[in-house]
């Protein structure tokens, strides 16, 4: 049962939750457009493009832990974690737009080069502000169900980036085509400024909890260890990782399903507003299911959803009336709000497993590779997503693809998605932290009176 003392205000969730705007404008804008810019704005061929991004997604293996080890070693009068949203906001904006350039480059490895090096830049900024972020969850609240609610905040405002960046980029952009490479820049230029302003709404609007920094400055190698020897840590990176891998490859790829497979690149934004607005209007539902069953059962059941209307989707062919994609997208949007808000309502849960048999705290640790995970394994998929293309015969903007190019777009639009997704279920069901677990784990670690009436840190 939540207390008085551990409920957050209305105030502090939102003033928290806005600031995944900012990330989710800028990852979503990344993970649904990029290589479609890179292959048929900029004109790098598939495999080319998905190898610079892969390449960048690499840095992620020494950037992410790094950020971590110095987010938790952090001590400032703004606390552990704010500090990088003040002064990593700025330039995380700044570098994002010089992603959206078609620099005066003619040659195929020397624009790869180019946008393999500003990506790898852009990665290492946004780490330096998202992963502190994230980290304020478990040190906003320890209540099994507010870290749930909380997260429902934060994710209804990452969902509200994604409709917008479904729509608003087709309103500026029209077609992705070499001739409106200025309009691309300008897209990217906005999103920059939108995605700043939020992260500094969220480091004028929260406070750390003052406990938390007199806690003990862990060491790199230590973080690390507590991490690998966390049992349901790793099971829920893995969960995580299946989850958000799945989310980058629908991304990346329904933009060409839509354009090439179902003629309907007009309504590309459309079907993306249904699904993500369904997934808005749903992510109450699934904080009413967990606080009335288990996060994890919660997870099964609106992955499982997920994974059956992927499939669906995908069996529907050209001619197929636009109602009846709209209305699967609708169904597919119910899933999408369980896949944003319960595995990272989860996550948390994991620090005070890792709290009652070690006695410390590595939160920065914990989500630089939960992030780093998803990165690496986002990367490999959008590389082998770009390979697929170019090994099927896939053209840009080409009237008509080759039938071998159309089956590689719809494989890679159905059956892998759900596949992975089954992956997440089965971890989610073995995940050992249950609400009853979790209750015993905080009570190892809450504080205990002392006989003068004091506090001493029980186990």
């Amino acid at each position: 049962m939540t207390t008085t003392a551990e409920r957050l205000s209305r105030r502090t969730k939102i003033l928290y939750g806005i600031g995944d705007t900012g990330f989710s404008l800028t990852s979503t804008l990344i993970g649904v457009y990029f290589l479609l810019f890179l292959t048929d704005v900029v004109g790098l061929r598939p495999g080319l493009a998905g190898l610079a991004i892969l390449i960048a997604k690499q840095w992620d293996w020494i950037n992410d832990p790094l950020v971590g080890y110095l987010s938790d070693r952090t001590r400032s009068r703004w606390g552990r974690r704010r500090p990088f949203l003040l002064f990593g906001a700025i330039p995380f904006g700044a570098i994002f737009c010089l992603m959206w350039w078609r620099p005066p480059i003619a040659t195929q490895t020397g624009l790869a080069v180019y946008y393999g090096a500003i990506y790898v830049l852009y990665d290492a900024v946004a780490t330096c502000v998202y992963m502190p972020y994230f980290a304020l969850t478990p040190e906003l609240t320890q209540d099994y169900d507010e870290r749930t609610a909380l997260t429902t905040y934060r994710m209804a405002f990452s969902i509200l980036g994604s409709i917008i960046t479904f729509i608003l980029p087709w309103v500026i952009v029209g077609s992705f085509r070499p001739e409106n490479a200025s309009r691309v820049l300008l897209t990217g230029v906005l999103f920059a400024i939108l995605s700043v302003l939020p992260l500094l709404a969220t480091f004028w609007g929260t406070r750390e909890r003052p406990e938390r920094a007199a806690v003990e400055r862990p060491g790199l190698r230590e973080s690390v260890r507590a991490a690998l020897d966390n049992r349901p840590f790793l099971m829920i990176a893995g969960l995580y990782l299946l989850t958000w891998l799945t989310v980058s490859i629908v991304q990346a790829v329904l933009v060409y399903y839509l354009k090439y497979w179902l003629d309907m690149e007009s309504q590309a934004d459309t079907l993306f507003a249904v699904i993500f607005v369904t997934a808005l209007l749903v992510l109450p539902a699934w904080e009413w299911v967990s606080r009335r069953t288990e996060k994890r059962l919660a997870y099964a059941y609106g992955i499982g959803f997920w994974a059956v209307m992927q499939i669906a989707l995908v069996l529907v062919g050209p001619g197929t009336p636009t109602a009846v994609v709209l209305g699967l997208g609708a169904l597919a949007g119910i899933g999408v709000a369980a896949a944003h808000v319960l595995p990272w309502a989860m996550i948390p849960d994991t620090i005070e497993w890792d709290e009652a048999r070690t006695g410390k705290r590595h939160e920065g640790m914990f989500y630089s590779l939960i992030m780093l995970a998803q990165k690496a394994a986002a990367g490999v998929a959008i590389f082998l997503l770009g390979v697929g293309l170019e090994a099927a015969g896939y053209v840009a903007n080409a009237p008509a693809q080759p039938p071998s190019a159309l089956t590689a777009i719809r494989v890679m639009t159905g059956p892998v998605p759900a596949l992975l997704l089954c992956g997440g279920i089965a971890l989610g069901l073995l995940f050992p932290l249950s609400r009853a677990r979790y209750d015993a784990l905080r009570a190892e670690v809450a504080p205990a009176p002392s006989d003068d009436g004091g506090l001493l840190a029980g186990r």
